[in-house]
């Protein structure tokens, strides 16, 4: 929304159930994870309201506050407060935030806006999907379930400030419709094609091992039903590999697509910024959906 000629105001709510454990990592998972829809918008965050539903009878008030505690923790470090929110006693926890932030008007970045021949760069190793489904069946290690936290409770802030400084031509978060699904609505946005690299894909720890061993949530199947058969998948793509491109992020990474010869200074940008990730995974291209 356009306020004046200098500013725009972004207005954004995620939340969700938890996918974790641990109260504090769940809310700072769901924090970051409602961050990221500013940051893929090219803009700063300035405030948040907190949503939380609680079981109070089966949970108690002391889950409540660690969820808030976590949820703060990252707002804290995306430099912003929780200025309030409304909290109810619900059948399932739920945790999110309702991000206030703030934009040039003539410096939005879209999801449409790709131009061909665009480089696609990743900035989060992906994988949560399987990983967290894993988690909920103890059948990853520690370190696994570890990692996959400390993934999804990263900021996406750098990378965003990185591209800044950079300039690229469209962006997007990587959330529930999987690396597959936004990167074709990026490419549907602008009116044209795509190729992605799947041996270019950076990969969460233990993510190849879940696959194999038939791990991963129902959306994973929703998302290759939906986006799968417009694809043109080359002959040496496995079953595993797809079910990696269509398995759903939370707090996933932003996908920047910039102009070739700025894709290595915004890879390097991204790496001195010390992002997780800086992969090209593909490009836009004049027409079809093309995964090798």
């Amino acid at each position: 929304m356009r306020l004046s000629d200098e500013i725009a105001v972004i207005q954004t709510l995620d939340f969700f159930m938890p996918i974790v454990d641990d109260p504090f990592d769940f809310g700072r998972i769901a924090a970051a994870n409602s961050l990221s829809d500013v940051y893929a918008m090219g803009g700063t965050a300035v405030s948040a309201l907190a949503i939380l539903g609680l079981p109070l009878a089966k949970l108690g008030t002391e889950v409540g506050a660690r969820i808030l505690e976590g949820g703060a923790s990252v707002c804290e470090e995306a430099g912003i407060q929780i200025v309030g929110g409304h909290s109810i006693d619900d059948a399932e926890p739920k945790f999110g935030l309702s991000v206030t932030g703030v934009v040039h008007p003539d410096k939005v970045w879209r999801n449409s806006t790709g131009q061909v021949g665009d480089i696609l760069i990743l900035t989060k190793p992906i994988g949560s999907g399987t990983v967290t489904t894993a988690i909920k069946k103890g059948a990853v290690s520690e370190a696994v379930a570890a990692n996959a936290v400390k993934t999804m409770a990263t900021l996406n802030r750098a990378a965003a400030e990185a591209a800044r400084r950079v300039g690229i031509h469209a962006a997007t978060d990587v959330t529930g419709f999987a690396l597959l699904g936004h990167a074709i609505e990026m490419a549907d946005g602008a009116g044209l094609g795509l190729s992605i690299d799947v041996s270019a894909l950076p990969v969460m720890d233990g993510a190849w091992d879940t696959l194999e061993q038939g791990i991963a949530p129902g959306a994973t199947r929703r998302n290759l039903e939906h986006f799968g058969p417009r694809v043109e998948w080359g002959s040496s793509v496995t079953d595993i590999q797809r079910k990696l491109i269509g398995d759903p992020q939370t707090s996933g990474g932003l996908l920047f697509a910039v102009a070739p010869e700025k894709a290595e200074q915004l890879v390097d940008a991204l790496n001195d910024a010390g992002c997780l990730a800086a992969a090209r995974v593909g490009s836009l291209t004049e027409g079809g959906v093309r995964v090798a």
